[in-house]
């Protein structure tokens, strides 16, 4: 029974999902992509729902239905708020994800896509972990091509989230997501540097 978890992180607009299809290729390992187990959880945990209409009022639901705009309006201009939420979401997914690696441990290794990794300390229950980076410019210029922010909103964003130098640091392997052919070289580095030393 073997089951490493390999964190993947990097900040907005690094490219984590680009990432993540490529290591999807790989049939051995299962893959956790926390941000959509989130949402998931927030439309159907009952614990969730309670804590959070408690927190930020009746709005947060419509019909039953997330109001994510209405909550992104609130969390992302304050820190205190965007918290507060994390720590009512986290340990709901935290506990999805200790029993998603149980179910999968047959499998060489897992990978967990946190984009808030070493921000809500999920870095601790990781094995090995993977960085994501591009230049400042490159994320910014990716994400308003992807959704309809507006620059200063994904400045914000940013910084929301740690340095890449801070990642990297804490880091074991680190991709350079700006040329895909070199990306997914990359990733087949890693891939096998991981399933190397699984039996």
């Amino acid at each position: 029974m073997n089951n490493m978890v390999v964190g993947l992180t990097g900040g907005i607009g690094s490219g984590k999902s680009t990432i993540v299809t490529m290591f999807s290729e790989f049939e051995n390992i299962a893959i956790y992509i926390a941000d959509d187990e989130a949402k998931k959880l927030m439309h159907t945990s009952n614990e969730i729902k309670t804590q959070l209409i408690s927190e930020f009022g009746s709005e947060t639901y419509i019909n039953n239905e997330l109001n994510r705009p209405y909550l992104a309006s609130i969390v992302f201009k304050n820190k205190e708020k965007l918290a507060i939420l994390n720590a009512i979401v986290h340990p709901v997914v935290n506990q999805h994800l200790q029993n998603f690696i149980k179910e999968n441990s047959s499998k060489a290794y897992i990978l967990y896509e946190n984009a808030i990794l070493f921000e809500n300390g999920s870095d601790s229950f990781c094995d090995k972990i993977i960085t994501v980076t591009a230049p400042e410019s490159i994320r910014i210029n990716r994400v308003l091509k992807r959704d309809s922010s507006t620059i200063e909103e994904v400045k914000n964003r940013i910084k929301n989230q740690w340095s890449e130098a801070k990642k990297t640091l804490q880091s074991h392997y680190i991709i350079e997501n700006l040329i895909l052919t070199q990306t997914k070289k990359q990733v087949l580095k890693i891939h096998n540097s991981l399933t190397k030393s699984y039996s």
